[in-house]
C-alpha cells in the first residue's frame, strides 16, 4: 500500500495553508512567550507521543526511558507527554494526526509506517530474519540507517529503531504446526499488505483490523486468532480470549520512534541531536523489555492456561512461502531482500 492510498498527504493547497497557519501559530507562541517574562518562559514545551500498547509493554518501556532521557538532556524546556493504549486511535489514525499537527510523535511497529515509506515493508516478509541477532545486525548497521534516511521528504523524521518483537500465532481453536493447520481459521493481521501476502501463501483466511479493536474482535469470535509478540500477548491479556500459542517467530517486528518534520524543525540543532540520542536509548529499552518478555513470558502464558506449541514444521512453512517470493521480489527487489538475508549470515 502506498502513502497516497491511505490519503495521509493533504492536498497541495490545503497543505500550504496548513504550513502557513502553523508557522503563524509558532510565531505567535514565541511572541507570547517573550512578552510573558521569565517565569512563564521557563515552562516546558510538551511533545505529545502516542502508541497503541499499554504502558506496561515494550512500547511503554521504550517511551518511558526516552522521556526520561529527554528530561536529562533538555531539563525543563521539553517534556514528553504520553498517550498509551491507543488513546488517540490506531496506528494509521495517529499517523494522520502527526501529519495534521495534532500529535507530535508516535512509537509504532514498522508495518504501519510502510504507508509512509513503502520500502519498510520488506521487514515484514515472513522468515526474512533468522533471529533477533540477525535483525539487530541489519537494523544497527548501514542497511538500517539507509531505511531511516528514506523518511526524508515524507513530513516525518525517524529518530531511531525500537522493538516490537518476534511475532507468534495465537488462536482459540487448535494447535498450529504446519500451514495446513491454519486453514479454516479466521486470523487478524495488522494493516500490512506484505503480511497479508505471506499469510495467504500459507493458505490462511486473513483480514486486517486496527489494533485497539482486536481484543473485542477475538472475544466476540469475529476472529479465531491473531499474531503478535509475547510482550503484546501478555500486556493486552490475550490469554483470556485465546487458548493456543504457537512459537512461530515468523516475523521479527522492528519499531520506530517518529516525530513530525514540522515539530522537529522547531528544535535547535543541539536539541535535535539530544532527541535522537534519547530515542536510541529508549529503543534499546524497548528491545530489553521485549526480549525479557520473550524469555519469561511463555512460562507465564502457560501458567495462565495457554497450550504452547514450541516447534513448527519449518520446512512446510518455507515451502508454502515460495509462492509469495515473486511478488516480494517485484515489490522490494530480489537484491535488497538477499542483502538483508546475508547481513545476518555471521550472526
Amino acid at each position: 500500500m502506498t502513502h497516497a492510498s491511505i490519503q495521509l498527504q493533504l492536498p497541495p493547497e490545503s497543505a500550504r495553508r496548513f504550513r502557513l497557519a502553523k508557522a503563524l501559530t509558532l510565531v505567535a507562541a514565541a511572541a507570547a512567550l517573550f512578552l510573558a517574562g521569565p517565569a512563564e518562559a521557563q515552562s516546558a514545551r510538551k511533545l505529545k507521543i502516542g502508541y497503541v500498547l499499554p504502558e506496561e509493554s515494550q512500547f511503554g518501556a521504550g517511551v518511558a526511558v526516552f522521556a526520561e532521557e529527554v528530561r536529562k538532556r533538555m531539563g525543563e524546556r521539553i517534556a514528553i507527554e504520553q498517550y498509551p493504549n491507543g488513546a488517540l486511535g490506531g496506528d494509521l489514525e495517529m499517523l494522520k494526526a502527526v501529519e495534521l499537527g495534532t500529535l507530535d510523535m508516535v512509537a509504532m511497529a514498522a508495518s504501519p509506517l510502510s504507508n509512509i515509506v513503502p520500502e519498510l515493508g520488506v521487514f515484514n516478509i515472513p522468515f526474512i530474519f533468522m533471529s533477533t541477532a540477525h535483525a539487530y545486525a541489519v537494523l544497527d548497521g548501514p542497511i538500517g540507517k539507509a531505511y531511516i534516511d528514506k523518511f526524508k521528504g515524507t513530513g516525518f523524521v525517524a529518530l531511531g529503531w525500537a522493538e516490537n518483537g518476534l511475532r507468534h500465532i495465537t488462536n482459540s481453536k487448535r494447535a498450529i504446526r504446519t500451514p495446513e493447520d491454519l486453514k479454516g481459521l479466521k486470523l487478524r493481521l495488522p494493516q500490512s499488505e506484505v503480511m497479508l501476502i505471506g499469510f495467504r501463501a500459507f493458505g490462511a483466511d486473513v483480514s486486517t483490523l486496527a489494533f485497539p479493536q482486536l481484543y473485542g474482535a477475538l472475544q466476540s469470535g469475529q476472529f479465531d486468532g491473531q499474531e503478535n509478540p509475547i510482550g503484546t500477548i501478555i500486556a493486552v491479556k490475550f490469554a483470556q480470549v485465546q487458548k493456543y500459542l504457537t512459537l512461530t517467530g515468523h516475523i521479527y517486528d522492528p519499531a520506530l520512534i517518529v516525530i513530525s518534520q514540522d515539530a522537529f524543525d522547531t528544535l535547535s540543532e543541539g536539541d535535535q541531536k539530544a532527541l535522537r540520542d534519547a530515542a536510541k536509548i529508549g529503543g534499546e529499552a524497548s528491545r530489553k523489555f521485549s526480549q525479557d518478555a520473550q524469555a519469561k513470558g511463555v512460562v507465564a502464558l502457560s501458567r495462565a492456561g495457554m497450550k504452547i506449541t514450541a516447534k513448527i514444521d519449518a520446512k512446510s512453512f518455507a515451502d508454502a512461502m515460495a509462492g509469495a517470493l515473486p511478488e516480494y521480489g517485484k515489490r522490494f527487489g530480489a537484491e535488497a531482500i538477499e542483502r538483508i538475508k546475508q547481513a545476518g549470515s555471521g550472526s
